[in-house]
């Protein structure tokens, strides 16, 4: 008996490892096309019905797609990618979003699509920073004011327990960037105010 159940858990490996191995190759394939820009090979990879391949990963990096185009400060294929389900909120091995790389590099357009996309303002990296304090550190003017607009919050604090504001007011020559956090306070402010206003009438 322990003889059969060892045939059978070893004619299973057998038969599912050609499963294993196409959807590793067709993940592979996808990614490489994408770094290769070519178009036409990704578009028929999408074609696929069911297919979830556009959110593969690569195994050892754990970049998407997405990582790969916004490195390489494509907006283009950002949107073609988005448009096609790509999921702008998977973080790579080092825990880094798409978001953070853009901001990162000061690539406004890729930042502004991915947001259009769906990507989370506030999301961190392994060290806690967010995509408003990286546009801080870049003194970055209108991705502050890009990232403020959509919702990214001035005082969520990273691993060290500074914020966005606490790592400007450290900064000589902030001016701008503090009349940046004044103009989203008063902003707030106001639809707080507008909310507030919501309710019956006699």
């Amino acid at each position: 008996m322990r003889r059969i159940a060892i045939i059978g858990a070893l004619l299973g490996a057998i038969a599912a490892t050609p499963v294993a191995a196409q959807m590793f190759s067709d993940g592979f394939e996808f990614l490489k096309a994408v770094k290769d820009r070519d178009g036409d090979a990704v578009t028929e990879a999408l074609s696929e019905p069911g297919t979830t391949i556009i959110n593969s990963r690569d195994i050892t990096s754990g970049e998407t797609a997405l990582h790969i185009v916004t490195q390489r400060r494509d907006a283009l294929w950002i949107r073609f990618l988005t448009s096609r389900g790509a999921n702008p909120n998977i973080r790579d091995k080092k825990g880094i979003y798409p978001i953070q790389l853009a901001v990162t590099m000061g690539f406004a357009e890729g930042v502004e699509a991915l947001i259009k996309a769906g990507a989370e303002v506030e999301v961190t990296d392994n060290s806690g920073e967010t995509p408003l304090i990286a546009a801080i550190h870049r003194r970055d003017i209108p991705l502050i004011r890009l990232l403020l607009t959509n919702g990214a919050n001035p005082d969520r604090a990273d691993n060290s327990g500074r914020s966005a504001r606490d790592y400007a007011g450290l900064m000589s020559g902030n001016s701008s960037i503090m009349a940046e956090f004044e103009r989203a306070d008063a902003e707030r402010v106001k639809k707080q105010g507008e909310a507030g206003n919501y309710g019956p009438s006699f």
